[in-house]
């Protein structure tokens, strides 16, 4: 199977399960860093500053914008690098741009969601790409885009020094949780929020209109801690916020961008260790990306829907197939007591999770909680359990 036919395959369950929803369209990029050796590259190209090689993974994720459930992956690019380019970056048309990438991904989301009830395709500082405003959102599929520079507005203003002009419309106090690069502690929060009219920048393509008018939501923190820096987000949106709740709802919407950071850890260091793969060649490492993007955003919806709270079906994982064999293990795995059954739902995704990570090894006692590598190796072991029945059945 080619690789451009295994990209298309993910967001066949992603479009079903995303009808008459709002969807988060969440896109990011991630670099895969194999270990190489100078008489050993296995065809793969330089990445980050040119001391490792390996590939770039560019996956959209579908996010239900009420329950937070991932819905499956959209779309999205994988590709290795072949050499350096030496023309400046500004003298290149978008679609010989690395770049170009936010905005493919982004039309390809318009087809694959074209049943849900909204869209919105939310990226960090480098989907901030003048082209993706002036050509990608649509009536009821919109943009929000953390902003990556200040931009010059249509009269000629700053749009960050604009900003500083609006009045704080509201305060907010927050738990911000600890990271390697900082402890966790409270932050205060002013929020602003306004209209701005971008200006087409002089390296944009001249077939884009001149101006393009969007929302500017900026929430500051005041008075950090020393030697802390401070949080700081100018959000750009095609919606219209016309109050503080709504200036708020873009902020939420915002931070639900982690998820795609949840499913790069699994694709990596805290999951399927893609990176620890010995596959031979370029070509092969590119496929078997795919393949595992695929795989880490299904033990991401089974740990999501491990304690029953959602109210997914299985179908968003499984096919009808897979889901009539998990029917017929979940006989075989259902405890003694009453504590060791299973508590969900038959056909829903938390009744699948429960079977999966019993599977995995999980003892099904609710005092403890089935995790990524449980539900990686109760997922594997299922598929190939699926894999032999259907073999059985086509003999």
């Amino acid at each position: 199977m080619s690789l451009e036919a295994l990209l298309r395959g993910w967001g066949e369950q992603t479009a079903v399960a995303a009808a008459g929803r709002h969807v988060l369209a969440i896109q990011d990029t991630s670099e895969i860093n194999f270990r190489t050796k100078p008489e050993r590259r296995r065809g793969l190209g330089e990445i980050g500053k040119g001391t490792g090689h390996g590939l770039l993974l560019h996956a959209m994720a579908a996010v239900d914008a009420d329950s937070d459930a991932c819905l499956g992956l959209v779309a999205g690019k994988i590709w290795t690098r072949q050499g350096r380019v030496t023309v400046p970056h500004d003298k290149r048309p978008l679609d010989q741009k690395e770049s170009e990438r936010w905005v493919s991904t982004a039309n390809r989301a318009r087809q694959v969601l074209s049943a849900a009830a909204m869209v919105t395709v939310i990226d960090d500082r480098e989907g901030d790409i003048y082209a993706k405003w002036a050509s990608v959102s649509a009536s009821n599929f919109h943009l929000l885009t953390r902003s990556m520079h200040d931009r010059v507005l249509a009269g000629g203003a700053s749009m960050y020094v604009t900003a500083t002009s609006w009045p704080i419309v509201d305060t907010a106090d927050i738990k911000v949780v600890a990271r390697a690069d900082r402890p966790a502690r409270r932050a205060n929060l002013v929020l602003r929020f306004g209209r701005v009219t971008l200006k087409r920048p002089q390296t944009a393509s001249p077939s884009l209109s001149k101006t393009v008018e969007l929302t500017l939501v900026e929430v500051a923190e005041v008075d950090p801690p020393t030697g802390v820096e401070p949080l700081h987000w100018y959000l750009l949106t095609t919606h219209d916020v016309s109050d503080v709740a709504a200036a708020w709802r873009i902020v939420n919407w915002y931070k639900k961008r982690w998820t795609i950071e949840q499913l790069f850890r699994l694709i990596k260091s805290q999951g399927l260790q893609l990176e620890d793969s010995r596959i031979e060649t370029a070509d092969r490492l590119l496929k078997f990306t795919a393949i595992a993007a695929k795989a880490a955003v299904m033990i991401l919806q089974l740990v999501q829907a491990r304690d029953g709270r959602s109210a997914e079906p299985a179908s968003n994982v499984f096919d009808q197939e897979q889901i009539k064999l998990l029917a017929a293990l979940a006989t075989k795995y259902a405890g003694r007591t009453q504590l060791q059954s299973n508590p969900h739902p038959p056909q829903s995704l938390a009744w699948a999770s429960w079977i999966i990570a019993r599977l995995g090894g999980w003892d099904g006692y609710p005092r403890t909680k089935p995790g990524p590598i449980t539900m990686r190796h109760g997922l594997q072991y299922f598929l190939g359990v699926a894999s032999a029945w259907q073999t059985l059945k086509d003999v």
